[in-house]
């Protein structure tokens, strides 16, 4: 009838709310070993992110246009990709930081902005499911003390019934029971 309790570790809970700035950070960083590495103003460098961004930026295209109304979390992955593949490619290539960091604060704030819409139908819908479990439970409570309520007044009744057939009994004795020690029924209280 109860559903287990269960504890989640905090990390479980502050994961997905840190996953867009993790995300980020990650190709910022990468971004920028590879512009240390050589492929800042590196003109074959630059070439190949433009391909590879133009590459996921048309595979989410299709994704999207798809038979029957498209895959939108394929659509989703490759345009995420596509813009992973921009951000490291203007990372390695420039010269400072400041466009680089410029992009990435864009980048993490588009990414939390995408996110907090699945955040508020995800809430929406764990919402609506505790409320559904909180009535179902509360029927299922009604239905338990309803029925114990009904097995309470059957058992009194039975019980009625076998105080009066006993009365009823040849030879019964109410002070033979008192005798035999065993307890004595109590005496119907007088209207004064």
């Amino acid at each position: 009838m109860n559903e287990p309790l269960t504890q989640h570790h905090w990390l479980t809970h502050a994961a997905p709310r840190v996953a867009p700035a993790v995300a980020t950070s990650t190709v910022l960083i990468l971004g920028r070993i590879w512009n240390a590495n050589g492929a800042e103003h590196s003109f074959g460098n630059a070439a190949l992110m433009v391909v590879l961004t133009a590459g996921a930026a048309t595979a989410g295209a299709f994704a999207a246009k798809g038979r029957g109304g498209g895959d939108g979390v394929l659509a989703g992955t490759a345009f995420a990709t596509s813009g992973a593949l921009a951000l490291a490619g203007v990372s390695g290539y420039a010269d400072g930081w400041s466009l680089p960091i410029l992009l990435w604060a864009v980048a993490t704030a588009v990414a939390y902005g995408i996110a907090a819409r699945y955040w508020r139908t995800d809430r929406r819908d764990r919402t609506a499911h505790e409320r559904h479990t909180t009535v179902r439970r509360e029927e299922h409570a009604h239905v338990e003390r309803v029925e114990a309520l009904r097995a309470g007044a059957a058992y009194a009744e039975q019980l009625a019934t076998a105080l009066i057939t006993r009365a009823t009994l040849p030879g019964y004795d109410p002070a033979a029971l008192t005798r035999a020690g065993l307890p004595e029924l109590p005496a119907p209280a007088e209207h004064q």
